[in-house]
């Protein structure tokens, strides 16, 4: 997985210098106007070494410094750069190696790691509202699960100049967690941001496989769900096994259960080991594993290198078509992948 560009064999000392002002960009692209030293405190640097570059990038007519603060004096620059990082890391090389390896359509992986740059958490949301741009067309369904992750993608999505006849659903019912997290939620912010239309899911995530039989029957929940069973994409995030189990409110004879069998990702209300088995499974409202065969594209996001086990879980159970990462969750699955195609799995190992 090793990138051999030109840059990086000739001048390899250019690519810190390239990937700060990178950061310094992006700061500025999310939160400008932005004084030096909050700049600093963001990028947890001293002030001496962002006076030092901001001058330079003011030279080069990138950025201007006002009374009010920095502020970018271009913004396409911000995602060139991030491009010309994206290649001089190898990550070209590394979304074709986990595509293959996974059987995807596509990975994508943007530079860094959420776990130790919460910013990385914007580039995730706008990659992915990149993609949708590029492939939702008028008279889609577009289904939409919960978390954090997506919720960050619904307010990064721009406001489409050419409207999108879509119709937003939520492919889950509610967690019981903060209102802006959940399904419902997002589909109503995503919708508004792209035009389309949306229909909310008025039941709880949780419901006994008993309750979900007798509700499953009436009228609104059966248009909901043959909604959702004829989408044209599934966006979802990634939850690790004990993450997902806390949030859902499993016992811990439940919890003991998955972790003795190995379960360390979840999604769909499904938990799965490394090797993409389940493990177990919640009688949970909205779509089902057996679902996703019949949808066109299956989206999955989630980052951070905390998330590789659980998102390579997920990604083995071979249900997912496309893949918006990290670079640290990706560079941990890639190694995760030559590890095990090292060591033979055995039962219980």
């Amino acid at each position: 997985m090793e990138d051999t560009t030109i840059i990086q064999r000739i001048a390899p000392e250019l690519l810190p210098i390239l990937e700060l002002r990178y950061k310094i960009l992006r700061q500025l692209l999310f939160n400008q106007p932005l004084g030096r030293r909050a700049l600093a405190a963001k990028l947890q640097l001293g002030e001496r070494i962002i006076r030092r570059e901001l001058e330079r990038l003011k030279e080069g007519g990138l950025v201007d410094i006002g009374p009010d603060g920095v502020r970018l004096r271009s913004t396409p620059i911000v995602a060139e750069l991030g491009q010309l990082v994206h290649q001089l890391r190898g990550l070209r090389h590394l979304e074709e190696g986990l595509a293959r390896e996974l059987g995807l359509r596509r990975m994508t992986i943007v530079p860094g790691d959420l776990d130790e740059d919460p910013m990385v958490k914007k580039d995730l949301a706008r990659a992915t509202s990149v993609y949708l741009d590029k492939v939702l067309k008028d008279g889609d369904v577009l289904a939409v699960t919960g978390g954090t992750t997506l919720a960050e993608v619904a307010r990064s999505l721009p406001l489409f100049s050419s409207k999108r006849r879509v119709i937003v659903v939520p492919a889950r019912g509610g967690l019981g967690e903060e209102v802006e997290l959940q399904a419902n939620t997002i589909a109503a912010v995503f919708a508004r941001q792209l035009g389309g239309s949306y229909r909310l899911f008025h039941l709880p995530d949780d419901l006994s496989e008993e309750a979900m039989n007798t509700i499953s029957n009436e009228p609104k929940v059966r248009q909901i769900m043959a909604l959702l069973r004829r989408a044209d994409y599934v966006l979802h995030g990634i939850g690790t096994a004990e993450e997902m189990a806390r949030r859902r409110g499993l016992g811990p004879w439940q919890m003991d259960l998955i972790r003795k069998r190995q379960g360390v990702g979840e999604a769909f209300g499904y938990y799965f080991d490394r090797q993409g088995r389940i493990v177990y499974s919640t009688s949970s409202t909205g779509l089902r594993l057996e679902d996703l065969q019949a949808i066109g594209e299956v989206i999955a996001v989630g980052g951070g290198k905390s998330k590789a086990e659980a998102a390579l879980a997920v990604l083995s159970s071979k249900y997912q078509h496309v893949c918006i990462t990290d670079e640290g969750a990706a560079r941990v699955m890639w190694s995760l992948i030559e590890g095990d195609k090292r060591i033979p799995y055995t039962e219980g190992r």
